[in-house]
């Protein structure tokens, strides 16, 4: 099963992939994470990403692209994977085409979760709430003046993801306003579907 997540922050995609990874044994992809791994491990692609964020820009698609490549490449990936915040753009999404082809694999399905706007900021304000009645550390994007902004983002670049997938006939919806279990059981028919 090879499965991208799409929709803006804080529409659960995090939660609902660990989910996925429980069930399914097929690990969640992030590009923040696959960044770190690569730059810890030292390989080649990872060096040049180091160099890029030691001098403070954003890591190219080209470099994105092939740390992608190189972890699909991984014997965990051989069943299957989660792309949880990639592709985020156009550019990536036919890149993940392109790389899926060139290892003779498909994209089995992209679920969107959709999600209101205004009830996301409120959830993100709860969020940092139970963060500090916790006294655990508030994670910096959720301050809703942040959020918002990364709002913006996700509409200006990564939405368009949604006609590009829909057109492909690759794109199921599921209502990410539902409480996580409905959510988690909706991905869990759509993913069924996809499967018969």
């Amino acid at each position: 099963m090879r499965l991208i997540l799409l929709g803006p922050p804080g529409a659960g995609k995090g939660t609902q992939a660990q989910r996925l990874v429980e069930k399914h044994g097929i690990p969640q992809l992030s590009t923040g994470d696959m960044l770190r791994a690569a730059v810890q491990a030292g390989t080649e692609v990872g060096k040049r990403a180091k160099a890029v964020m030691d001098a403070g820009e954003l890591v190219s698609d080209a470099i994105v692209n092939a740390i992608v490549a190189e972890r699909i490449d991984q014997p965990d990936c051989a069943r299957g994977f989660i792309l949880d915040g990639y592709p985020r753009t156009l550019v990536q999404a036919d890149a993940v085409e392109a790389m899926l082809a060139e290892r003779g694999i498909a994209l089995d399905t992209v679920i969107e979760l959709v999600v209101d706007d205004k009830a996301l900021v409120g959830r993100i304000v709860k969020r940092a709430e139970d963060a500090k009645a916790a006294g655990q550390p508030v994670r910096k994007d959720d301050n809703p003046a942040v959020f918002e902004e990364r709002l913006r983002e996700y509409y200006k670049k990564t939405a368009p993801l949604i006609g590009y997938y829909y057109a492909k006939g690759k794109l199921k919806t599921v209502d990410g306003m539902a409480g996580i279990d409905a959510v988690t059981s909706e991905i869990g028919n759509v993913l069924a579907a996809a499967a018969r």
